[in-house]
């Protein structure tokens, strides 16, 4: 609660106009029966037609201010858990921005999308629940035993005996529903993560054949969260009907215990309706309270697992004050770098690498797979921070600079090229959101797309599906690189950015990114030598470790795993 309060709490404003609207239901709630009691006893009992027609008018503004109280709660309760909700995924959206890869590993995509939709909208039902009723029934409750002592209170021990009862169907279902609430939400992040996958995965679970087993475990899993939510609902629906059967119990013995005073003249008509009238509201606010305090505990799993996501410490610092100019631009220097996955420091992927590369130069890395090739490079706009050594951008450590001004000096092509939805123009544009048409068409023919995008009836407006699904992965790799080529960055990252195009394109690209790539440093991963031949400096990873350096000739000559990674691919020309 005091998770949902720290957002409630910045509109002070919608908070008193909730309270308002509540207090003045509360008054006509009150208002009603002791209206209509003072009308029986005035007007009805005894034939008085001007106190009747006097009671129901008053009546008739108490609704009217009710109508009004209704209507401002309702708003303001809207109002407030909406903007909330707003506020919170924002900053859920925000923290997720500033997480490294080991976060996202640690929690999962699948959770915390779930987390991101599901329990914030948990969450904002229990606080529109509570602005609506968390307010109004404790006023409620207190006024009704105010008015029930003052109106009758040698019957007031009727609705005193009904209270332990309800307060017992509160605390057993409160306690039953919390480990369902965990289990159920634990199941939701486990559908997710099979939607997802199966999503993802379309093509490859087609290829094999496994639609059968895919709709299985989904169903299999699917069917656990049926039957968790089904005995969480039964236990929350218990509540109503067994707080009514009390009330109505409670109504019938007033009514038995209250023949005795009417008989005597102790006790008016007028007054015992509005006894029942007071006790109703009085065990019905308990019942909404209590539907309140069952929404509870399933709102406490929710929230804490919200607050797991804003808390989590962030593995990359941002450095919001670190370096954000520097005098040269384009130098890399790797000084002795080992490094381990978060968790797994006794099993170094890379051991004691040092290099050096400066504007101008292609640095090139091959090696077997899990040489750690793709670790290393990761390493530079630091998606994973070093275990031991230093890694130097034009001359400071990589962790003194802000994060956000070191990215901006890269432009990082990965190995799975990733496209949004969108037009291939504002995808273009997310290295440079000021780039024009010109730039963008120059771009394009450095890569190698502009001739599938002229293709295509809308050119640059095209649309992409999610992913760029309907793109191939060629063309999907050169929109990628051309997205880089539009950054203009002071180093060029190509993460296997090649593999999936054909030699001949390959060859053609790597030519025109010469024209631009002159006063950038140039990093290629690859596993094809031919990408990688004309490279300035080719460095050979095996088992994380450098066992050669040097340029194609010289690796040849000198190099054994290079010698026999380029036999098995170049053998016709050996």
């Amino acid at each position: 609660m005091n998770y949902i309060w720290s957002y409630l709490k910045h509109y002070p404003k919608w908070l008193i106009s909730d309270i308002t609207g509540a207090f003045l239901f509360v008054v006509v709630n009150l208002g009603l029966p002791t209206a209509l009691a003072q009308m029986i006893n005035q007007g009805i009992t005894v034939g008085n037609r001007s106190a009747i027609y006097f009671w129901a008018g008053v009546m008739f503004i108490i609704v009217l201010l009710g109508v009004i109280g209704r209507i401002t709660v309702a708003y303001s309760a809207g109002r407030l858990t909406t903007t909330m909700i707003r506020d919170m995924r924002n900053d859920m959206y925000d923290k997720l921005q500033k997480y490294s890869h080991h976060e996202y590993e640690k929690i999962g995509v699948s959770s915390l999308v779930t987390r991101m939709t599901s329990d914030a909208f948990v969450l904002m039902q229990f606080a529109e629940m509570s602005l609506r009723m968390g307010i109004m029934t404790p006023l409620m409750m207190i006024s009704s035993v105010v008015m029930i002592l003052i109106t009758s209170p040698s019957l007031a021990w009727i609705v005193a005996v009904a209270v332990p009862f309800l307060i017992w169907v509160v605390v057993y279902v409160a306690i039953k529903t919390r480990p369902l609430s965990e289990r159920q939400q634990k199941t939701l992040d486990k559908i997710n993560q099979y939607v997802r996958e199966n999503l993802t995965g379309l093509r490859v679970i087609r290829a094999f054949a496994r639609e059968d087993f895919q709709e299985k475990r989904f169903a299999s899993k699917n069917e656990q969260y049926e039957t968790i939510s089904s005995r969480l609902f039964k236990l929350t629906g218990l509540t109503e009907p067994l707080f009514v059967q009390i009330i109505i119990a409670m109504i019938v013995v007033i009514v038995w215990f209250a023949l005795a005073p009417l008989a005597q003249g102790d006790l008016k008509i007028g007054d015992l309706v509005a006894f029942i009238e007071y006790s109703f509201h009085a065990l019905f606010s308990f019942l909404m309270f209590a539907n309140l305090f069952t929404m509870y505990p399933r709102m406490s799993v929710s929230s804490k697992r919200i607050q797991e996501v804003m808390n989590l410490p962030i593995s990359i610092d941002p450095n919001e004050n670190g370096i954000t100019e520097t005098q040269t631009k384009g130098y890399l220097e790797f000084q002795n770098v080992t490094f381990s996955y978060p968790g797994e420091t006794e099993s170094p992927v890379l051991h004691n690498i040092s290099f050096k590369a400066k504007p101008g130069e292609t640095v090139a890395f091959i090696g077997s797979t899990g040489s750690g090739k793709s670790s290393l490079v990761n390493l530079i706009p630091r998606f994973y921070d070093v275990t031991l050594g230093k890694i130097l951008v034009d001359g400071a450590d990589v962790r003194d600079y802000n994060l956000k001004a070191l990215r901006e000096k890269i432009g990082f092509i990965p190995q799975r090229a990733l496209l949004f939805t969108g037009t291939i123009a504002e995808n273009l544009k997310y290295g440079k959101a000021s780039a024009t048409l010109e730039e963008l068409d120059n771009a394009a023919d450095i890569a190698q797309a502009k001739e599938f995008i002229e293709s295509r009836e809308e050119r640059f407006a095209a649309h992409l599906a999610e992913a760029g699904s309907n793109l191939s992965g060629g063309q999907k790799q050169r929109l990628s690189i051309a997205r880089a080529v539009v950054k203009e960055p002071e180093i060029y990252i190509f993460d296997d950015s090649f593999s999936a195009l054909d030699y001949k394109t390959d060859a053609q690209l790597r030519a025109r990114l010469k024209e631009v790539t002159g006063q950038s440093t140039v990093l290629i991963v690859a596993q094809r030598v031919g990408t990688i031949m004309d490279a300035d400096q080719i460095i050979v990873l095996d088992e994380g470790e450098i066992v050669g350096r040097g340029t194609h000739e010289e690796l040849m000559q000198s190099n054994e795993i290079y010698r026999e990674i380029a036999s098995s691919q170049l053998s016709s020309n050996i």
